[in-house]
Parts: C-alpha cells; structure tokens; sequence
C-alpha cells in the first residue's frame, strides 16, 4: 500500500494496565504509541470519555477515546500492531466484552469495506456504541460511514441512551 490511507482507532481501558497504570494513563500511552507507527503521520486525538460497560455488568467504568491519523502500513499490519500495543499494556485476549487492559480497534481505514480477513472494515459495531461514535466525532466531525453512509452526527442522533460522559 503506497499511498497513507486515513485510519480511525477506537481506544479503551478499564482495568489497571500491567504495571499498575490506571486506564487512562494506559490509553494515553497507547496513542503516544500510535504516533510512533512507521508510516503514520497527523495523528489528532479526542477527548476522553468515561462508559459504562457494554453489555450492562459489573466491571468498572471504561476510559475510552478515539484517534484519527494517516498511514502507510496495510489493514493486517496496522491490526497486528495494534495488537502489540494492547499486549505491551498486558492485554490478554478471553472471554468478548471481558474488562481489559487496553483495547484499541480499527473503527475505519481509508473507507474500506471487507468482511475478511481481519481486520473487518468498517468495525462491525462501532455505529451501535457511544463510546466510539462520540469520540470519532471529535476526531472526525465530517466522517461517513463506509458501509450505511450515514453521517457521524445523524449516527450519534440515532442511538438509544448509554451511559458515556466526556471526562
């Protein structure tokens, strides 16, 4: 892939990260760590937001934000180092909807539709779920979805009432 495709990374945490980094400090490192991606450049970040747990359960609060850059790197390697950024923060992969250490999706990269192989873009549910679409507006404002090409702000207008406060 020659040319930088713009990519949309949901980032999240609600446990403690491996050294004992509470969720935010552990999302905030991982975009410094997105920044240092070969191959990207421009990254802006949201704001940061704080969600309950979906589905409803036990867990604590999630940390969640979203980050917005261009790079060079394909689909598969861009999900294989994300998937090394979780792991430095001591993500171990179990049970969907686990609490975690760090979680970091491609909600959107470039516009691509594909339903194989990983990753599927765009994210199967990023437009069900607050806490990526309020922070994906802030990074941006403008974005269509790929798929259903509804608009960011008619999407955030459609969802049901969750729990997603800004911090």
């Amino acid at each position: 892939m020659a040319s930088h495709l713009p990519v949309i990374v949901a980032i999240g945490a609600n446990l403690p990260a491996e050294d004992g980094a509470p969720p935010l400090q552990a999302c905030e490192r991982a975009l410094r760590a997105l920044a240092t991606l070969p191959g990207t450049t421009g990254l802006t970040r949201s704001r940061w937001y704080s969600s309950a747990p979906v589905p409803p359960s036990d867990q604590p609060r999630f940390i969640n934000g979203a980050a917005a850059f261009r790079t060079a790197l394909p689909p598969a390697d861009l999900l294989s180092r994300l998937h090394a950024i979780e792991a430095a923060a001591g993500r171990r992969r179990g049970a969907a909807d686990a609490a975690r250490t760090l979680d970091l999706d491609i909600i959107d990269m470039g516009g691509l539709i594909r339903a194989a192989p990983d990753p599927v873009l765009p994210h199967p549910r990023a437009h069900l779920r607050g806490f990526v679409m309020l922070p994906l507006r802030d990074v941006a404002p403008g974005w269509i979805h790929p798929a259903t090409r509804r608009s960011v702000g008619e999407i955030v207008a459609a969802l049901p009432a969750q729990d997603v406060v800004a911090c």
